[in-house]
């Protein structure tokens, strides 16, 4: 069964409206086709009308579509192959996060990123896409090795954060992302960052430092989520619209506030209506990139990125 949201209804009208068409042209062996194209029409219409003018918590919710393109997808659709590598060699392998060495058209990088679950058994098996400590260990441990060998490092970002439990913190979740933080700033090797999906928190943050971050247009990245911040702030789940206008948390506003670098358009809906079309975009831009950052000196290249960071929140009167 198809997916649809709130504000998605009147497009699912449409849609019911065209299928009764052609129902009818199948068994009474009508011509149909004028109908059917002046709906067809309509819908195109009112797609463009309702997706080019989303709210931040309507984003939000196009970023959690469960059929949305996860890490491995994209690994799948871009690269020429993948070789995964696990496990951090201190405590185990986190399957919230995976990596290992990937080639899209001759270029080799290590890829890191967040993966969820399509199903219930998958998102347990992924933890929800929440990484444990040594997920940014072996995360940490992957670029190392990918500074060793002088290759480029890719990070996809789609987490509702880092796991918050007792026994993460008990393993130091809040040392391992802030260790990530500090490596990352100085590695010498070019960074990219994409945040596919969602953005929260220190979850994305541990491997969201980079040279070049970006977003897809339906991402978010902000601090908390809209639902925690409206329970903060009201007390209550329900002001969480509210609460994603006041986070500035679209990749609109975070471009604005020069706080990413640049966004990568969707197709019209959202990645996971051509999920395809939207690899070969993202592949696209991420070689590009990759030969811009390749013809940097390595050490200016690891000084813009401190001082972007830096400058990140400064306040001058």
């Amino acid at each position: 069964m198809k997916i649809t949201f709130d504000f998605e209804k009147p497009l699912a009208e449409i849609e019911g409206q065209i299928e009764k068409v052609k129902q009818v042209e199948e068994k009474n062996k009508l011509d149909m086709s004028a109908t059917i194209a002046e709906l067809e029409a309509k819908l195109h219409e009112a797609q463009k009308e309702i997706y080019q003018n989303l709210t931040g918590w309507q984003k939000v919710q196009i970023s959690r579509h469960p059929e949305r393109p996860y890490t491995l997808q994209y690994l799948e659709l871009m690269c020429d192959d993948f070789i995964e590598l696990h496990g951090d060699r201190t405590v185990g392998d986190d399957k919230a996060i995976i990596g290992g060495w990937g080639t899209m058209n001759g270029q080799t990088a290590m890829f890191i990123g967040h993966q969820k679950g399509r199903n219930t058994k998958e998102r347990q098996y992924r933890n929800f896409g929440m990484a444990n400590p040594e997920g940014y260990r072996k995360a940490l441990r992957l670029m190392k090795m990918a500074e060793k060998f002088n290759k480029p490092i890719i990070t996809l970002i789609d987490t509702p954060g880092a796991y918050p439990g007792l026994e993460a913190e008990e393993r130091g979740q809040g040392e391992a992302i802030a260790r990530n933080l500090l490596e990352m700033a100085v590695l010498k090797v070019p960074i990219i960052c994409v945040i596919i999906g969602e953005g929260a928190s220190g979850g994305a943050l541990g491997i969201g430092i980079g040279d070049k971050v970006m977003m897809l247009d339906n991402s978010w990245y902000s601090v908390i989520s809209p639902e925690n911040c409206s329970t903060i702030l009201f007390k209550t789940w329900e002001q969480k619209e509210r609460a994603a206008e006041m986070l500035k948390l679209t990749s609109t506003e975070m471009l604005k506030n020069k706080l990413i670098d640049g966004v990568i358009k969707e197709p019209l809906g959202g990645a996971h209506q051509d999920p395809v079309a939207m690899a070969a975009t993202l592949k696209k831009q991420l070689l590009k990139d990759l030969k811009a950052l390749s013809e940097r000196n390595i050490d200016e290249l690891v000084t813009e990125r401190i001082d972007k960071f830096c400058n990140m929140g400064v306040v001058e009167e």
